[in-house]
């Protein structure tokens, strides 16, 4: 752990970013560059000199949604844990993890959250899209009809937001179950999607742990460099998503559930 300089919550060594992280393939990347924006280098060494208190508040909130069973809990916890249970529960409703990191000297958190994949569960879920700055609509490798389903989780996530105020990636989850051949085929059609969605696609394994840290230091670098920028313009930034907070998610959700009742859709 990094030591609890100036009162900051103290952050896992395997947690700091220095440098920009590399995407999967350029054939599907979001941004081809290998290095910060020049804009943002300038405000990360103003950001660590100063280590103003509004600097440990610094988080993006990030929606991961895709069908039942694809995976989306395990590919969390293998990130946030370093776990892999075969055997969990299905989520329900929501469910939502906290990971800080040091990028190039500055604190910074992903607000990660869980959303439940049964329809049942939609109209609890739905409240939660709204202020994220990441979408990863996952899908299961093996299942190429989740892949189908990932332009339709994506379109009900950005309902809930403004046009272009995410990052948007589409992962495939389980390619430790195909062979070589198999998962280059996927990835061709997925690559093809994630085109369509203006999506950065990636592959991954919750239970190898395969390209799952560098996944969400992707996530992490991205959503912070644009954090940055952000406040570069605007002044120090809003604790969660658009404003929001921890405490008004859940006071959103018991609203959300409160009202389901009521109506009877759930």
């Amino acid at each position: 752990m990094q030591g609890n300089r100036n009162g900051m919550i103290p952050i896992s060594r395997d947690r700091l970013i220095s440098e920009f992280p590399k995407c999967y393939t350029p054939e599907a990347a979001l941004q081809l560059r290998t290095d910060w924006d020049i804009r943002a280098k300038v405000g990360f060494k103003d950001g660590a000199a100063r280590h103003q208190p509004w600097d440990r508040q610094r988080m993006s909130k990030v929606v991961v949604v895709g069908d039942l069973n694809v995976g989306k809990t395990c590919l969390i916890n293998r990130f946030c844990k370093d776990v892999f249970e075969r055997d969990y529960k299905a989520t329900i409703g929501v469910d939502f993890e906290i990971e800080r990191f040091e990028v190039s000297g500055i604190p910074f958190s992903l607000q990660i959250w869980d959303t439940a994949g049964q329809e049942k569960f939609k109209c609890i879920a739905s409240a939660y899209y709204r202020g994220a700055q990441v979408i990863i609509t996952a899908f299961d490798m093996a299942d190429i009809k989740s892949l189908d389903h990932t332009r339709r989780w994506l379109e009900e996530a950005m309902r809930e937001n403004e046009p272009d105020s995410c990052f948007i990636f589409l992962v495939g989850t389980k390619n430790d179950l195909l062979p070589l051949d198999e998962r280059q085929r996927t990835e061709k059609d997925a690559i093809r999607i994630a085109a369509e969605m203006q999506a950065e696609f990636w592959a991954v394994s919750a239970k190898t742990g395969e390209n799952v840290q560098s996944f969400f230091f992707r996530v992490a670098a991205l959503a912070f460099e644009k954090c940055v920028l952000k406040d570069m313009e605007s002044g120090p930034p809003a604790r969660i998503g658009h404003g929001g907070s921890i405490k008004s998610d859940c006071a959103n959700l018991e609203k959300a559930s409160a009202h389901d009742k009521k109506r009877g859709c759930c």
